[in-house]
């Protein structure tokens, strides 16, 4: 665990082994520790950082008004501080829509880009209604008393979650903060990133549960005729957290892509 000062933010990251850099970036309602199986399964070969993005995990709080393109020039800020640009930088759900939004802002930090299980932002790649019953069970959950929040989200597994990751799943639940879900998922319900897709011009990985019900195969069939170039591959019987549901799978096409475009 290290950390940096971003903007009066103190952003807490992981970062291990020597290589390539290659940076990852978790989805709403967890922290870096999410990438467990990342962070030791590909050490050997890549120089790995996770963050726990501003209001998230062990970092600072978000302040009032942090909007999408702060997270991204905090990553850009995290990036520049470490020398690792430019890195493989993936990202996971809520976390993709992070990385595409670097990539927006600041495209001379990414080499490559790894999106896994993610989103145009959820207006960009969800139907109206969906993104409408989002929103509404966004309020829901946010609307309880603190003791009963519960930041499980439907649909994130394709069956029970994996045995072995639910002691950190459980406690990765009890340290989420509902004031920064709220704003992470309202964010996603108001962005749409397609005018950015077509002028990808970084070699572009998109990893897919084959039975993702958040983000589901169209969504990542949208990417691939959108991103120049892009290239599926679909993880069999995963659902939306395919890094923790098939980790052996997930890690094999990262290292491929990644030793391929270092």
């Amino acid at each position: 665990m290290a950390t940096v000062q971003v903007g009066g933010l103190e952003i807490v990251y992981d970062h291990v082994g020597q290589g390539p850099p290659l940076v990852l970036v978790h989805g709403a309602a967890v922290y870096a520790r999410v990438w467990q199986p990342q962070l030791s399964g590909l050490a050997d070969e890549f120089t790995v950082v996770a963050w726990d993005e501003p209001g998230s995990g062990r970092s600072s709080g978000i302040p009032p008004g942090f909007g999408l393109a702060d997270y991204a020039d905090c990553l850009a800020a995290l990036i520049e501080e470490l020398r690792l640009g430019p890195a493989h930088v993936a990202g996971l759900s809520w976390g993709g829509t992070v990385v595409l939004e670097l990539y927006r802002r600041h495209p001379s930090l990414v080499r490559t880009l790894l999106l896994a299980d993610t989103y145009a932002g959820w207006k960009g790649s969800l139907p109206p209604e969906e993104v409408a019953d989002r929103v509404e069970g966004t309020k829901r959950m946010l609307a309880v008393p603190r003791e009963q929040f519960d930041p499980t989200l439907p649909g994130l597994f394709a069956g029970d979650p994996p045995a072995e990751f639910v002691p950190l799943l459980d406690a990765m639940a009890r340290d989420a903060r509902p004031e920064t879900l709220g704003a992470q998922l309202l964010m996603m319900a108001e962005t749409d990133q397609n005018d950015l897709l077509p002028g990808i011009t970084v070699p572009t990985l998109l990893l897919w549960g084959e039975l993702d019900a958040r983000s589901p195969l169209s969504v990542a069939h949208a990417f691939r005729a959108a991103i120049p170039g892009a290239e599926l591959v679909v993880l069999p019987g995963a659902g939306h957290v395919s890094n923790l549901e098939r980790p052996q799978d997930f890690n094999r096409e990262v290292r491929a892509f990644c030793r391929a475009h270092s």
